[in-house]
């Protein structure tokens, strides 16, 4: 059965990019260390990755996120989503957006709703019993996990204080969460903890 996964990097002060985010800065400045574990990581750093792609049926992303990859310096013919080669089954992804593209760099593997509901209920008609996994931006993060559709909240804490940038959860008062702690891999780059989230009754 399918469940919907918030999974994203962050640092160890809560942000999910550092500031100055742009077209030619998408992690923001000095926001790539949230990624070190990616394309510097260890086996086990790996392991977890693949897991997350083969677990993958679909994607869930705000449009700024989607406007970075698909600009010029985003994804490319050689490695696309999960960094993984784009020879491999890419997951459809589905873009959180009032305002489509005319067109996109990438092909039609995007697919353009107006809500997160309706971005997690077509993922779902998808994934093929995989997992709807939604990478980020963080405030497409936290809309998922604040409207109580996500089924599980995955951290890759990076050993990084950012000091600034896009939070995952924001200043202003929110919706919490209550988890339970499923499964937790410390490498030295990351810490990935993986929670269920516990839904009201």
């Amino acid at each position: 059965m399918s469940r919907v996964v918030v999974d994203i990097s962050v640092s160890l002060d809560g942000y999910v990019t550092g500031p100055n985010v742009g077209l030619d800065n998408g992690l923001g400045d000095n926001g790539m260390a949230l990624h070190d574990w990616v394309f510097h990581g260890n086996d086990a750093d790996r392991a977890v990755l693949d897991a997350a792609f083969e677990e993958t049926g679909a994607v869930i992303q705000g449009r700024n996120l989607f406007d970075i990859i698909d600009g010029p310096g985003g994804w490319s013919e050689e490695m696309g989503y999960g960094a993984k080669p784009t020879g491999e089954v890419n997951p459809p992804v589905f873009v959180v957006t009032h305002t489509p593209p005319e067109k996109t760099r990438l092909g039609d593997r995007f697919r353009f709703l107006g809500s997160p509901a309706e971005a997690v209920t077509q993922a779902l008609e998808v994934a093929d019993g995989k997992d709807v996994v939604v990478m980020g931006g963080g405030q497409i993060c936290h809309e998922v996990l604040d409207a109580g559709l996500a089924d599980v909240l995955r951290l890759h804490v990076a050993t990084v204080v950012l000091g600034d940038g896009t939070r995952l959860f924001p200043a202003e008062p929110a919706n919490g969460l209550k988890l339970d702690l499923t499964e937790a891999v410390s490498t030295p780059s990351a810490q990935h903890l993986t929670y269920d989230i516990v839904k009201e009754k």
